[in-house]
């Protein structure tokens, strides 16, 4: 099977370093499956085409699958379509061969990466079980000029139905990362097949490479289901999962009147509170002897980079459902070009707080700092089961603003929160009944302290607790 992509972006040998991968070279990579050669047919300063070629071995897929006599599905015989078409076999080659380039990171050409440029894909034989409608209607919406002709095979083997294979251009203006990640996704969303078993873990993979643009796709409920094999409990996550990320990414963008976006952060840099309380948050971890820590909602890494510097953990894990924050909490934390030493101790997740997942278990600590003041009622219920009762870390480090000190800032106006997301801003009154409350539901005890310059009647800016399961 073949998966090539052109670029007439001047130079478009800029192709190489968005791939890494050099055009002067023929590049060889072995794979569990078969073998994938990346290769330049043409490679000029107007037009530059890179080629993936993915080579199937369905003889050993049989023999591994279902043995020499067995029943092992698409794989029951030596003779199937799987060597030729594009199926789950070349989504998994793309993320093997081009995985740096699908993170949106160039080492050499770091703002080529993050802009868009005319692409064109095409693909030979790319199977639809949706003929084309189903194909036009999963890649333009994402903005391509979709370019297709059925490769008739029912004329000579009539016994075998109306052809379901099509080669297919996809022209656009897209970034690589994107063109790369759209591909991936919608192989196997149109084959309506994998060649593996599908679990738990494949929602975080969809999330990861659909994050950016299947949320506002019209489409994204048929494709999850397919992506995931119409496991109906799976889509059914990964759509509620999807709705979450698209809240997130709205209330982020939007400019209610009550207050204008960025004013928490201007605010309080007054009294450099965001500072305060990672370097607090730090000193509390370093005091509780944790080996281990994972921060909810991480958001650009700054805790993380703070956490890095102490010896004793062993494991340090960041989650957030943005996956933009990610990308930017990687660079930040130049991941890339830390000694393995530090780099191995450090994960970045893609993950909800609403939904129970099996990661966030076995840590000594977990930080979550200025995250449960965005979480409605509802949201905020399923959190604290999923922290508190499902992962249940020895120790939960919490902050949230004290609403009493708003009076502080004088641009604040009466009723005014700090930053347009917020659902509410609760008084050191509030804050204590419910994390006294959390404390007793799930087994912790819990104290009370206070980050920034305390006033004397208004308390500090920020309020902290600290849960110990008992």
């Amino acid at each position: 099977m073949l998966l090539s992509i052109t670029s007439k972006s001047s130079p478009a040998t800029d192709l190489g370093y968005l791939l890494f991968k050099n055009p002067a070279r023929v590049h060889g990579f072995d794979l569990s499956f078969g073998k994938a050669t990346v290769f330049y047919p043409e490679a000029t300063a107007e037009r530059c085409t890179v080629c993936l070629l993915l080579e199937v071995d369905p003889i050993g897929m049989v023999r591994r699958k279902s043995g020499p006599a067995g029943d092992g599905g698409i794989f029951g015989q030596y003779v199937n379509d799987r060597p030729y078409v594009a199926s789950s076999f070349l989504s998994v080659a793309i993320s093997e061969v081009f995985g740096t380039a699908m993170t949106g990171r160039s080492k050499d050409r770091p703002e080529l990466a993050m802009t868009a440029m005319p692409l064109e894909a095409h693909i030979p034989v790319l199977p639809s079980r949706g003929g084309e409608p189903l194909i036009r209607q999963l890649f333009e919406p994402l903005g391509y000029s979709v370019e297709l002709a059925r490769i008739p095979l029912d004329a000579e083997f009539p016994e075998w139905g109306p052809s379901r294979y099509y080669s297919v251009t996809l022209k656009g203006n897209q970034r690589l990362q994107d063109l790369l990640s759209h591909i991936n996704v919608l192989i196997p969303v149109l084959d309506d097949e994998k060649h593996y078993w599908v679990g738990d873990d494949e929602i975080d993979k969809l999330l990861r490479r659909g994050g950016d643009w299947l949320p506002a796709h019209p489409a994204k409920e048929q494709i999850a289901h397919r992506y995931l094999k119409h496991r109906r409990s799976l889509a059914q996550e990964a759509i509620e999962r999807l709705a979450t990320d698209a809240d997130v990414e709205s209330d982020d963008d939007a400019t209610p009147a009550r207050i204008a976006p960025g004013r928490e952060e201007a605010l309080e840099t007054k009294i450099s509170l965001n500072t305060q309380r990672i370097s607090h948050i730090a000193d509390v971890v370093h005091q509780i002897g944790a080996k281990s820590v994972i921060d909810l909602g991480c958001g650009e890494g700054k805790l993380i980079r703070e956490l890095v510097k102490q010896r004793q953990l062993d494991r340090i894990v960041g989650m957030d459902v943005s996956l933009r924050s990610l990308e930017r909490a990687r660079d930040r934390l130049r991941l890339e070009q830390l000694a393995p030493a530090f780099r191995d101790r450090i994960e970045l997740i893609h993950g909800s707080l609403m939904y129970r997942d099996r990661r966030l278990q076995g840590f000594d600590v977990a930080t979550v700092i200025e995250v449960i003041e965005h979480l409605d009622v509802a949201r905020l219920r399923a959190f604290e089961r999923v922290l508190f009762e499902q992962a249940h870390p020895k120790a939960v480090l919490v902050t949230t603003p004290n609403s009493e000190f708003n009076v502080k800032f004088e641009t604040l106006t009466a009723g005014q929160f700090r930053h347009p997301d917020h659902r509410f801003e609760w008084t050191r009154v509030e804050f204590r009944a419910w994390a006294n409350t959390i404390a007793d539901r799930f087994g912790y005890v819990a104290r009370f302290g206070g980050i920034g310059e305390a006033d004397a009647a208004l308390g500090a800016p920020t309020q902290m607790a600290i849960f110990e399961a008992r």
